[in-house]
């Protein structure tokens, strides 16, 4: 038999919130949805480092952009430019930015059961 099965982000399971950062999470078992909004000014280095560490990011991450603009530079030094309508798939190693003065909204969803990252909340 199907199962079906509905959450809004409006009452999410988790919800973080680091500097300029509003990120929603739903779950489905071990598959999680999450909306993240990003103010301008945000980055990965600058808003997410502090809290997990590392030099860049070490998650994958696939999701798309619903609104604003996003620069991902990766170690190896490429970049991407990421606007609404995007679809993405970004392997570990990478810092990430929103360009401009408008907001981004990114949704990502992962099925590895794993978190993206874990921070302390303040």
């Amino acid at each position: 038999m199907a199962s079906l099965e509905k959450k809004s982000f409006d009452n999410p399971d988790e919800t973080k919130t680091p500097d300029k950062t509003l990120a929603q999470t739903v779950n489905f078992g071990t598959v999680a949805a999450t909306k993240i909004t990003a103010q301008p000014g945000w980055s990965w280095s600058g808003c997410i480092k502090p809290h997990v560490g590392g030099d860049s990011c070490q998650a994958g991450h696939v999701g798309m952009v619903s609104k604003g603009t996003i620069r991902v530079k990766h170690d190896d030094g490429t970049e991407i430019v990421l606007t609404a309508g995007d679809a993405y798939s970004l392997a570990p190693g990478h810092d990430a930015w929103v360009e401009g003065d408008e907001a981004v909204e990114i949704y990502e969803f992962n099925n590895t059961g794993k978190t993206y990252a874990v921070w302390e909340q303040a």
